[in-house]
């Protein structure tokens, strides 16, 4: 088996956190499907668009844009672990 490291790119992220929904939509262009509301629901999510199919995002997941102007969440841990700010 072979090793690859991942290439250094810039991604652009927003991270969700129950109340940004409106930043969020906007982010990803309208490509969110549904949401709930946390006074309706203690699970709060949002379904999101990708190009493996509709993804369920949860609170405190980043929302990325990919290479291909795609998006897709990430869990924060990943996120953490795979990405730095940049300024």
């Amino acid at each position: 088996m072979m090793k690859y490291r991942k290439k250094p790119i810039v991604i652009e992220a927003i991270q969700w956190h129950g109340k940004n929904r409106v930043e969020v939509a906007k982010f990803v262009k309208g490509e969110t499907l549904k949401y709930t509301d946390a006074l309706l629901l203690p699970s709060n999510y949002m379904f999101i668009k990708t190009l493996e199919g509709t993804m369920r995002a949860d609170i405190d997941d980043w929302i990325i844009k990919g290479v291909e102007d795609e998006y897709y969440p990430c869990k924060p841990s990943v996120f953490e672990a795979t990405y730095d700010p940049v300024e």
